[in-house]
Order: structure tokens, then sequence, then C-alpha cells
């Protein structure tokens, strides 16, 4: 019997660049409860790490403190379970510096899957993304504010099928729709 192998999906959380309320290109401000809910998430689904990729220097600092606090300071002892999901998370400038981490965690170069809450076209499927996941590393990448800008998505090597609910409203939290993905990603899985 050939041993299970290492889960080695990634989840990027990237602030910049994604599209404001009326398209243009921006870079968003970090939220306590995405860098918490995601974190969480990203635990208890196995991910081998979690990346929020904003340029903004104050954003940085931010999330650095915030990782610090759980991992490190009083948090960590408050909390432990918390400071678990914190040592996933990662800082970055970039989704080139996030996919370059990973490179140089798995030796392998990861598939990039960008996802949008719109219609896309050559969109994959979920049951597409599971069959990668058995043959590289995945890089799956999420946007905040209004979603990933099309530069994010045009360089992405694919890019998901959105999540379809029940009604014609389709603007679930970043945090949400992680949650989901993964849940997704892990049914039929050893």
């Amino acid at each position: 019997m050939s041993p299970i192998s290492p889960v080695r999906l990634y989840i990027a959380l990237v602030h910049h660049p994604v599209l404001g309320r009326q398209a243009e290109t921006i870079a968003s401000a970090v939220t306590n409860l995405d860098l918490h809910d995601i974190a969480r998430a990203a635990k208890t689904y196995g991910a081998a790490g979690y990346f929020v990729v904003t340029p903004l220097e104050d954003q940085k600092r931010l999330v650095k403190r915030i990782i610090a606090h759980w991992t490190d300071g009083s948090g960590s002892r408050y909390n432990p379970l918390r400071a678990q999901a914190f040592e996933l998370m990662r800082v970055c400038d970039s989704l080139a510096e996030a996919a370059a981490l990973v490179t140089a965690d798995t030796g392998t170069a990861p598939l990039v899957a960008a996802t949008t809450a719109r219609l896309h076209p050559g969109a994959v499927t979920m049951e597409y993304l599971k069959d990668r996941l058995n043959a590289s590393p995945v890089l799956l990448v999420f946007g905040t504010a209004w979603g990933l800008a099309p530069s994010v998505l045009d360089q992405a090597d694919c890019v998901l099928e959105p999540l379809a609910g029940k009604s014609a409203y389709n603007h679930l939290s970043v945090r949400s729709a992680v949650s989901i993905m993964l849940d997704r990603l892990a049914e039929d899985r050893v």
C-alpha cells in the first residue's frame, strides 16, 4: 500500500490587483474577519498554506501584527487552536511571490487556479481541480473587494466556474466562498 500523499493545496487572498465598485483596479484593505475565518477553514481542510497578498506596507504590517498576536503573543495562550490556524499564514507583495513560495515549499510550480463570481470563458470545474491536486500543488486564488482584476484571471493557469446558489443573488463574502470551495474540494477525498 502506498502512502497517501500530503495535500498540496495553498490559498491566496489577493488585495491587489482587485476590482473596485466601478470596475477600476484597486488595492483593498485587509479585514480581520477574513484573516481569521480563512485561516481556520484552511487549517480545518488541511491546506498547506494561506497567503495574504497586498503590496501596501501598512496593510502588511497590520497582518504581521495580527499573526504575531495569535502565534506568539497573548492570543496564542488564550486560544492555541487559533494559533495553529494562523501558523499557515504568510504575507506577500504579489501573487507571483506566493507562487514562488509554493514552488520553494514543494519543489514544483503550482497550478494557479483563480476564482470569480462572474462567468468566465473556458472556466474549469471543481472536478478538474480535484484531479490536478493529485498531480501538482495548487494555489487557489480568491479576490477581495469586487473580485480579482482581469489581469489576474488572464495570468492564472485556469479559472474555476463560479459557485452557484439557489437564487440569482450572487454576492458571497470571500470567507464564505473559500469555505464552500474547500468543502467541495474535500468531497470524495480519502
